[in-house]
């Protein structure tokens, strides 16, 4: 149909551009509905406490307060009062005890959300303190206090690579990677670098903090709201309230930015209990500080070993590591088990031993967040890297060139080969910060990664070729502000050979679109991007199928041409094929599906390619670091939009930027002390 590609591979202007400059972009906290009622939390100022009261009296008398609602409410009225999607851990409203300072412990709904925060402060708390436990290495002594002496019930298998085994005190996960003879490799090598390290916890910080707009609708529930994984969150709110999922609606307009801390439930199982008592619709909006209260990364403490022989060959690598998980499981066992798996790099390594433990503490719960795992680990085996080219003699890059992998090479046995040339990439990068060359005061450093990204890769997509062969795309994908509307329409453009501006995009609300399973791990474009060209085709071979018939043409003389099809010399649009047989409107729906068990013969889809370099001054007198220049490669492979892929790079490494020289979430005494806009750096 095409021998050049017309609109994949150029910067086309993003499709919600002027709406998000104007102003005119509708995100879910702009929303309202008539009769809006609004909620306040009211939340835990101790670490690790028993609940022993809880007095809603002055609050519900307070001007404006429809109902103020607490955990034993929902377990009164037979709801399911946790969530999580790997264990039911985690609770809409503290139950019995509170985990982590900032915890919910109760709603309060009223008719302003002035009232509403009013009230909150109100509502008289008692609690029994209990031993608290902050630091994930003390958390597993023996004498630790344990969060969760009764595991909640499995609901999911992501990270779990271990089941149940290993799971005892404040142990959530365990996740090892292994091969080789560890010890032996070990003992004959010229030299081991070994060390511990630390990663700080962190805040995602999105323009947009969380909110959520539920209400009942005829008994079927609604859910505006900032979710990355609408799916995911319909699943977790129809278990909560016993409900079919067909009568689930969670819709997530325009999203102010996510970076993973979006993913899941966080504020919707709470906005829809708050609807299902008062039988109103309820907004909730937290502050930023509320929502640092909410999730994080998880910190990490990596202790490591690498061996290598006399002319700077891998023989060996040893991880143990231990990530601070937070008071409840969330998301954090799949991202222990990707640090796991992104630790030792892409390298050729006779024998590794990597084990990784996701703990229970007395912190805000963990998730996803820049790179799910991969920055936790991966800091620590290139720190090695650059310790051992130095106590060895070698050039940093001739170390790293040494003992990369080629293209098409495992280094993960049994898994996909790499899909890049790493060391060529490394030698661009290396030519782009002028490497080795010297400069008086000035410093530079660099480091690889392989990531194995993509999720879970399962994605549908549907499209709809109308009477005047324009496109409506289905998908459940969210945009988050990376531009995932505009990519996909463009491919869609491209499948079906028509102008972009007649390719419209309905997105992100399951009582509309096609299941998406997740929108993160950087698997947009290419997952769901798949199942969008599998539509787009689809879509093509329906219209030629009523082309056969309603102009009587033998298959084989039809050919699809850009934006119609072409027969006996004479072409017809998309358009004249469905009014030719329909009469008169109708439209043509096309499907499309990607699915593990067909599309991937070895796991993970594909690998996000990392080459970072920087140079950089430090002051001797006062320690400030003044960063000169940063320079990224990223493979990338074919760029749908380069525009877009830019901007995903440089975003990418300015929260890189911050995480090293800057932020870090700080616990004293059990409380956390700057989660506010000022404080966290």
């Amino acid at each position: 149909m095409k021998q050049a590609h017309r609109v994949v591979g150029t910067p086309a202007r993003r499709a919600d551009g002027v709406a998000k400059v104007t102003g005119a972009a509708r995100y879910a906290v702009d929303l309202s509905v008539p009769g809006m009622a609004y909620a306040a939390v009211v939340r835990s100022t101790r670490a690790h406490a028993k609940i022993t009261g809880i007095d809603r009296t002055a609050a519900a008398a307070s001007p404006g307060v429809i109902r103020v609602l607490i955990g034993d409410d929902l377990l009164a009225a037979g709801l399911t009062p946790y969530y999580g999607h790997v264990v039911l851990d985690h609770p809409v409203l503290a139950i019995e005890r509170v985990r982590f300072h900032g915890e919910p412990v109760a709603v309060v709904v009223a008719e302003t959300k002035r009232e509403a925060a009013e009230a909150a402060e109100l509502v008289d708390v008692s609690y029994e303190d209990l031993p608290a436990v902050i630091d994930a290495d003390e958390a597993l002594k023996p004498d630790a206090p344990v969060l969760h002496e009764r595991r909640g019930e499995r609901v999911g298998d992501e990270g779990m690579d271990e089941g149940e085994k290993g799971l005892v005190g404040n142990v959530c996960a365990i996740a090892r990677v292994e091969w080789g003879n560890i010890e032996e490799a070990l003992a004959r090598a010229h030299l081991v670098v070994e060390g511990e390290y630390r990663y700080p916890m962190l805040y995602g910080y999105a323009m947009e903090p969380y909110n959520a707009l539920a209400f009942f609708d005829q008994g079927d529930l609604v859910v505006f709201s900032t979710a990355q994984h609408v799916y995911m969150v319909r699943r977790d709110l129809a278990r909560m309230f016993h409900l079919p999922l067909a009568r689930v609606r969670v819709s997530a307009p325009y999203v102010g930015g996510g970076y993973g801390t979006k993913s899941y439930t966080k504020v919707e199982g709470m906005t829809a209990a708050a609807a299902f008592f008062t039988g109103r619709a309820v907004k909730l909006d937290l502050s930023v500080e509320e929502a640092m209260l909410t999730t994080r990364s998880a910190s990490a403490h990596i202790r490591a070993r690498s061996a290598f022989t006399k002319d700077g060959m891998l023989l060996a690598r040893d991880f143990q590591i231990v990530m601070n998980n937070g008071a409840y499981t969330d998301n954090t066992p799949l991202v222990n088990s990707k640090t796991a798996n992104r630790c030792f790099g892409p390298y050729r390594i006779p024998a590794l031993r990597v084990i990784a433990r996701s703990v229970f503490t007395n912190t805000v719960p963990s998730s996803s967040l820049r790179g799910f795992g991969a920055p936790q680990g991966n800091i620590a085996g290139e720190l090695q890297m650059d310790e051992a080219a130095a106590k060895l003699g070698i050039d940093p890059v001739e170390l790293r060139l040494r003992n990369l992998v080629g293209p098409g090479e495992e280094f993960m046995p049994g898994k996909r080969p790499l899909d890049a040339d790493l060391k060529d990439d490394l030698r661009c990068l290396a030519s782009a910060l002028e490497w080795p060359g010297t400069r008086i005061g000035r410093s530079i450093g660099l480091g690889v990664s392989a990531s194995d990204a993509g999720a879970y890769p399962t994605s549908t997509a549907a499209v709809r070729i109308h009477s005047d062969t324009s496109v409506t795309l289905f998908t459940g994908s969210t945009e988050l502000g990376q531009g995932s509307r505009t990519v996909l329409a463009q491919i869609v453009a491209e499948e079906l050979g028509v102008p972009l501006e007649s390719v419209g995009v309905v997105n992100g609300d399951t009582g509309v679109v096609t299941y998406e399973r997740t929108t993160g791990a950087s698997r947009t474009t290419t997952i769901t991007g798949r199942a969008v060209q599998e539509a787009c085709r689809d879509a093509r071979r329906r219209v030629r199928e009523l082309a056969v018939q309603a102009f009587d043409l033998p298959t084989s003389e039809i050919e699809d041409t850009a934006g119609g099809i072409r027969a006996r010399g004479r072409g017809f649009s998309y358009g004249e094929v469905i009014e030719k047989w329909f009469g008169a409107g109708g439209e043509v729906l096309g499907h499309g599906a990607v699915r593990r068990a067909e599309g991937f013969a070895k796991m993970p889809p594909f690998y996000e390619i990392g080459c970072t370099g920087l140079e950089l001054s430090v002051d001797r007198e006062t320690g400030q670091v003044h960063v000169t220049k940063l320079t990224t490669v990223g493979d990338v492979g074919f760029a749908i939009n380069p525009a877009l892929v830019h901007g995903q790079d440089a975003g990418a490494a300015m929260m890189g930027l911050g995480a090293a020289l800057h932020e870090e979430l700080i616990y004293e005494g059990g409380q956390l002390v700057n989660p506010n806009v000022v404080d966290y750096r």
